[in-house]
């Protein structure tokens, strides 16, 4: 990939010039985001999204031929789709964080805007750490059994092509364990808590230690002056805790996409990246129909499993990027159906 300086470069100059529109242009004044520019933008960054996937494409296919560009293709394609898919469950958090610090509408962008620049920075952190962590921790190669035939002249490299080598990773293997078992739990879960006290967050805890917090709004700012000291507002709590839920919620939609493409950071980066910068938009769309998507959490729990179990058993069989494509995203259309129907019927009773 680092190979590519240009698609490099031009994936960077892309976001910071759509951020750049996004806050100094179309977002300059604070604003209750309507329904009409919520999905405009969900299709701008989509769209976005799609765009880069193919430039993806050419760019390899033109370097490395059709085949290996069809699977850097289905790579971003998954990465995006899964990471899109877990944070649906952002999107809630959202909806419990604003309604208990009680963050009028007009302002809710700005902390989402801010919340995802912290999330650009911690990503990057996690993946490309991530990666190295990977590449440290494979295992000897080893091979189960030698297969012993002959074909004609032709028995020696019939019996050196009968070797099947397999090199387990470490890392790779426990997040593969971890997924199962968070799939499992996602399974069981209940809806959140719409009274839960998030007063004991992390985030609250730490802006209170240093800094004194206003019980009062001081329009779109997160700090304000009163009696001449320096204090936070309720924007600026509601903002950390986004940012301390993110972490949480990388921790599992990061593993889950190393089993895409582990070895290819840049991959997983774009691809991730593109899927939260367009999470302040379909928040807005959702945030007031989130409820009739009630099922989506058993489609996230079977991703989840899916992910695990291909990451457990990939040193022995692997699943084309392609397949993994299909299967993410037949799991998501069906349970966005059923959701659906599950509401209609709901409401026709």
């Amino acid at each position: 990939m680092f190979n590519h300086p240009w698609l490099i470069a031009g994936f960077g100059v892309a976001v910071v010039i759509m951020l750049l529109l996004d806050l100094g242009v179309f977002n300059k004044n604070a604003h209750a985001v309507s329904n009409k520019e919520a999905l405009t933008w969900s299709i701008v960054w989509i769209s976005l999204a799609m765009v880069f996937s193919g430039i993806i494409y050419f760019v390899f296919r033109n370097a490395d031929g059709h085949e290996f560009a069809i699977d850097k293709f289905s790579q971003f394609q998954a990465a995006y789709w899964i990471e899109k898919a877990l944070s649906v469950d952002n999107l809630f958090v959202f909806i419990l964080v604003f309604g208990f610090f009680k963050i009028p509408k007009e302002y809710q962008h700005k902390v989402l805007f801010w919340g995802i620049l912290g999330a650009l920075v911690f990503r990057a952190i996690f993946i490309f750490a991530g990666v190295e962590v990977i590449k440290m921790t494979y295992l000897p190669a080893f091979s189960i059994g030698d297969w012993h035939f002959t074909l004609g002249d032709h028995a020696e490299h019939a019996n050196y092509a009968a070797k099947e080598f397999f090199r387990p990773n470490v890392v790779l293997t426990v997040f593969g364990f971890f997924l199962v078992y968070a799939g499992i739990k996602s399974w069981n879960s209940s809806d959140e808590d719409e009274n839960q006290d998030l007063s004991k967050n992390f985030g609250v805890k730490l802006v209170h230690k240093f800094y004194k917090v206003s019980p009062n709004f001081d329009k779109d700012k997160f700090f304000t002056v009163q009696n001449g000291i320096k204090m936070a507002t309720p924007l600026f709590v509601a903002l950390m805790v986004i940012e301390v839920t993110d972490l949480v919620f990388a921790v599992d939609s990061i593993p889950a996409i190393f089993a895409i493409a582990p070895n290819d950071p840049f991959i997983l980066y774009s691809s991730n990246i593109f899927a939260i910068l367009g999470l302040r938009s379909l928040y807005f769309l959702l945030a007031n129909s989130m409820d009739k998507f009630n099922k989506l959490h058993y489609g996230l729990a079977i991703i989840l499993s899916f992910i695990g179990i291909k990451m457990i058993i990939m040193p022995f069989y692997h699943f084309e990027s392609t397949i993994s494509l299909l299967v993410i995203g037949s799991i998501l259309v069906i349970t966005i159906i059923w959701s659906l129907l599950s509401n209609k019927k709901e409401t026709s009773h």
